[in-house]
């Protein structure tokens, strides 16, 4: 996609550097405003990231609709996202898409899905929305720099040079930097004079030094309670779902506890523990576990009946335990490994995969430079920050695109205004 329009016009009254959710965001609603609108993207097409979120499904959003519930979720971060959310939080969020003949179903733990499962639906409709608000977009645009001299910000790329009276940097963090995150707003943004917090990845699948679990590849646990100890010390615990991969652990549960599992084990190992009925205390398993070998079937077929097959075959290989056995013939000692297992199974951490694989990165602008019911610098006048540049933890569960609508859609509307 590229336009000749780009340069037909000396000064542009905003520019948006970055095509992904918060920078289409941004662009329709300040073109939405009457003003003129041009969108640089580095990549082919826009939405690159956009496309893979979800699993490709696109996680939209969380059915939070009262903002300070919303918030809350965003830990010491949510106090500056206020304004923000007041403005366009999920309730917004929702209607603008469904505004646009987006239907949205929710699932586990309150995340927003378009119905067809499909993250090109989003993709689509933000689209249609910068043609319908006659969004100048120029694909394949690197830009290599971001000044502003005068009143006039100066955006280079690799072949050509634009003029604009307002900027808003949508460029996203390191994360996924095949899908064109690299980081360069943040260089752009310490240049400029702001503070950059070190990035880091968050949201990444936790890699095991355990090699029995790489036979569960594939596996989901949707409901199961993991444990992260170091140095014989419990850290956190939380209750979810998880995925075993080829090489250690990912899905919701995990992801949201990446980082912490990831500061620890900077210094000390790290075993996650996983609790596999997480609604039973020790007592209720015990007498569950006692109620199941009261019976002639096999050790295998009657844990099988109550957890997946691969899972039950795994761990009896772990604890040397013959799964052909009569359930009422399971020796004592076994009997206390198995309930001993079923509320603590033990992996051990190898690490954590790198920023091609993350969701999120970590890190960014400090959020004290931001004024967050424009989402305007507080250093440079007419500059504008959104989405994965920002300083700001959050979830895994639609926290991280809401982030980017309410960013993109506040930046959109106050950097458009400044122009009136």
């Amino acid at each position: 996609m590229y336009s000749e329009t780009a340069f037909k016009i000396d000064v542009w009254d905003v520019a948006v550097i970055g095509g992904g959710p918060a920078g289409m965001m941004a662009a329709a609603t300040a073109a939405a405003e009457g003003v003129s609108v041009l969108l640089l993207e580095k990549n082919d097409e826009l939405g690159k990231k956009l496309s893979i979120t979800g699993g490709g499904r696109c996680n939209v959003t969380n059915n939070k609709p009262v903002v300070r519930e919303m918030l809350a979720l965003y830990q010491e971060e949510g106090k500056y996202l206020f304004s923000t959310f007041t403005q366009h939080g999920v309730v917004e969020s929702k209607d603008w898409f469904e505004g646009k003949g987006v239907t949205l179903k929710e699932e586990n733990e309150g995340r927003l899905f378009p119905t067809t499962d499909s993250a090109e639906t989003i993709r689509e409709v933000l689209v249609a929305e910068l043609k319908k608000t006659n969004v100048t977009v120029a694909s394949n645009q690197e830009v290599i720099s971001v000044s502003k001299e005068g009143d006039t910000f100066h955006i280079k790329t690799k072949s050509n040079h634009f003029l604009a009276k307002s900027c808003v940097l949508a460029t996203g963090g390191y994360a996924r930097p095949d899908t064109g995150s690299t980081g360069d707003g943040f260089k752009w943004l310490n240049q400029m004079g702001h503070t950059i917090i070190p990035n880091d990845n968050a949201l990444v699948p936790v890699t095991l030094k355990t090699s029995w679990t790489k036979k569960l590849s594939g596996l989901t646990l949707p409901d199961v309670k993991v444990s992260v100890w170091s140095e014989g010390k419990k850290f956190t615990a939380k209750t979810g779902r998880l995925l075993f991969t080829h090489v250690g652990l990912t899905g919701p549960l995990i992801l949201n506890m990446s980082k912490q599992i990831a500061d620890l084990h900077a210094y000390n190992p790290v075993e996650l523990r996983l609790d596999l009925f997480p609604h039973l205390d020790a007592g209720q398993c015990k007498d569950f576990l006692k109620d199941l070998l009261d019976s002639n079937k096999k050790l295998q077929n009657a844990l099988s009946a109550e957890l997946p097959s691969q899972l039950v075959k795994g761990f009896l290989e772990q604890l040397d335990i013959d799964g052909e056995t009569p359930c009422h013939s399971v020796k004592k000692e076994d009997r206390t490994a198995l309930l001993q297992y079923l509320k603590a199974v033990p992996l051990e951490v190898s690490g954590l995969l790198g920023p091609e694989k993350a969701i999120v990165s970590s890190g960014g602008v400090s959020l004290d430079e931001i004024n967050f019911k424009t989402m305007e610098s507080r250093k440079v006048s007419g500059l504008f920050v959104v989405g994965d540049l920002l300083n700001i933890n959050r979830p895994s569960g639609g926290y991280s695109l809401q982030l980017c609508w309410s960013t993109g859609y506040v930046a959109g509307q106050s950097s458009a205004q400044e122009m009136g």
